[in-house]
């Protein structure tokens, strides 16, 4: 599979643990390019982000609508064997999902769940999102799309950011969206849920407290399942491109610092 990946390398003094970075839903590897990959390389990491099939530039071998979670699972994989040595993943929304999946047969150094979709599923935070916004939520459920509940700006803001980020960048974000997996919904809500009892890398929870795409109550019973705490920042969904994201990566910073990585 022909997926795009982006890199960004240290300029001196290279760790030899890099960082593979994995994109939430209808995003891509481009989320990660504006501030996480150029301060994880600036302190010394290897960085490379993929888009998964169908996502930015990225090939797929069969229609977005059917892909499934073990597919993203492989394009993951596929990055990771390409890399010198065996990465720490950052997973996000979507991307924590795929990382829990993958590291149920795989070990890694380490691992960061940021704002992670829940290893007990998405139904609650789907039917919040349907209390609110019924409309959008049935036209999704009949067209078999998610496409409906980012439909516009307006959505995408109140799903991905805080009400003070300013237009332009959110149209900017908005105009980079790919289309996303219906089937791959279904399996983060219930039909492929992350199994954390077959999981044996550390993890590192981050969870959101404004946000509104996943209850900020379903990071603290993820980090239970994997025996450790959440960190809460007062941020919205995306934490790599909120204000503050410094004080994340920091803080992911620290935690590996702590594990000698």
């Amino acid at each position: 599979m022909n997926l795009e990946i982006i890199s960004c390398e240290p300029e001196s003094n290279p760790n030899p643990t890099p960082i593979v970075f994995v994109h939430g839903m209808w995003h891509g590897a481009w989320v990660w390019a504006e501030n996480f990959m150029p301060y994880f390389s600036q302190h010394g990491y290897a960085s490379y982000a993929l888009s998964l099939r169908g996502h930015s530039t990225s090939e797929s071998n069969k229609a977005i609508r059917w892909v499934r979670l073990r597919d993203y699972v492989e394009d993951v994989a596929q990055v990771i064997q390409q890399c010198q040595s065996v990465p720490i993943l950052i997973g996000h929304s979507m991307g924590g999902v795929i990382v829990q999946k993958y590291l149920e047969t795989h070990l890694s150094p380490a691992a960061v769940l940021l704002a992670s979709g829940p290893a007990s599923g998405l139904l609650p935070s789907a039917l919040s999102f349907a209390k609110h916004h019924p409309v959008s939520f049935l036209k999704s459920s009949l067209k078999m799309s998610p496409a409906p509940l980012v439909e516009t700006p307006q959505l995408y803001r109140e799903l991905f950011f805080s009400e003070t980020i300013p237009d332009s960048r959110l149209l900017e974000y908005y105009g980079k969206l790919s289309n996303e997996s219906y089937g791959v919904v279904l399996d983060m809500m219930r039909f492929d849920l992350p199994d954390p009892r077959r999981v044996k890398t550390p993890i590192l929870v981050i969870g959101a407290s404004d946000d509104r795409s996943v209850l900020p109550r379903e990071f603290e019973a993820t980090a239970k399942l994997y025996q450790t705490k959440a960190v809460m920042f007062k941020m919205a969904h995306n934490m790599m491109l909120e204000d503050g994201w410094s004080k994340v990566a920091d803080c992911i910073l620290g935690w590996l610092d702590e594990r000698k990585l």
